[in-house]
């Protein structure tokens, strides 16, 4: 049947933070406890933030998905990507990711 999200997230390892400054800055998606690459992360934001996800080396940017302080979202990680890059919005902050086990 596939896999199925019903408002439960399932997080056993720690995850990676992104200090955001007026520079992009990017760090390697967290793997899974399995030791590989989730299909799924978390990303919360301390300040507002841009992200971008990539491969081997990838820079956030003003136009990038902003994310807001206190709403986490949920991304799918594409196949092959291995880093996640985040910029300020307006102030320095801090981007922190989850990889979700469950999902």
């Amino acid at each position: 049947m596939g896999n199925r999200f019903d408002g439960y997230i399932t997080v056993t390892v720690g995850g990676g933070v992104i200090a955001t400054s007026a520079a992009s800055a990017q760090t390697a998606i967290p793997n899974c406890s399995s030791g590989e690459k989730p299909r799924y992360v978390r990303v919360a934001a301390s300040a507002p933030a841009c992200i971008r996800m990539g491969k081997t080396s990838v820079t956030a940017s003003n136009v990038d998905t902003q994310i807001q302080p206190g709403d986490a979202t949920i991304f799918s990680v594409p196949l092959g990507y291995d880093v996640i890059a985040a910029i300020q919005v307006s102030g320095p902050g801090a981007v922190q990711i989850s990889p979700l086990e469950n999902l």
